[in-house]
């Protein structure tokens, strides 16, 4: 991968310049903007995406709810293998950061000093997305959404080659789809076990009114009949 950033005809890297040329004409507080959204906005959002996906999953509740919830465990999970799986990766490459050796980028953020093939962001970003688009296909397709704009932003502020942030988005799909019928296989039954807890069921289903209401009941029926055994004997 080296090789292929030497030349400067090469697409990838006349893609990084086309790109990462907007930050040069863009004003200093919108290069700031985009270097936060870039480094941690993006992450924070999947992560909100995720907290009401699994708040839809639960109040809307069903049979499907465990199972719902078990991908939606499953995508964070597939997020950590799969940078996991990028450490030797990047060691296999060794791929200096595009402005190592490439002059006249715009880097919006200093102190990168690890290998760039393949982008963590990129990876962790669709990683989550597609265990989202797994778990429910309308918030899926807002993470791959926030996945895609997560790799421009790595190609916009200078830190990453276009293929980099390719190598990321394929590396986090193939981690997730490959390991979902497992994953899903044990995670499902535990999910269902937490659903049966009367302490941790919330998780998996929001307690309904009735529900609620026969638990009370249930836990008054029994002093009730305790006093009713003592008046009689």
């Amino acid at each position: 991968m080296a090789v292929l950033a030497e030349s400067g005809s090469n697409p990838d890297v006349d893609l990084l310049y086309d790109i990462n040329g907007l930050a040069k004409d863009a004003p200093h507080w919108f290069d700031r903007v985009m270097e936060f959204v870039g480094e941690y906005g993006l992450l924070l959002a999947m992560v909100l995406l995720i907290l009401g996906c699994w708040w839809s999953v639960r109040r809307r509740g069903g049979e499907d709810a465990a199972s719902s919830v078990a991908a939606l465990v499953w995508a964070p999970l597939a997020a950590g293998l799969a940078v996991l799986v990028n450490v030797p990766i990047r060691g296999f490459v060794e791929r200096p950061r595009p402005f190592v050796d490439h002059q006249g980028l715009d880097v919006l953020v200093s102190g990168k000093t690890d290998f760039s093939f393949v982008s963590d962001h990129a990876t962790i970003t669709m990683a989550l997305g597609v265990g989202l688009f797994v778990a429910n296909r309308r918030f899926g397709v807002a993470g791959i959404g926030l996945a895609l704009l997560e790799g421009f932003c790595r190609v916009y502020m200078g830190v990453h080659y276009p293929t980099d942030v390719i190598g990321g988005f394929a590396l986090g799909t193939a981690v997730v789809l490959l390991l979902s019928p497992p994953a899903t296989a044990l995670l499902t039954p535990l999910m269902r076990a937490v659903e049966r807890s009367p302490r941790a069921g919330w998780i998996v289903r929001r307690a309904s009114a009735a529900g609620r209401r026969d638990a009370l009941l249930s836990g008054t029926r029994k002093p009730l009949e305790t006093e009713e055994r003592d008046l009689a004997a």
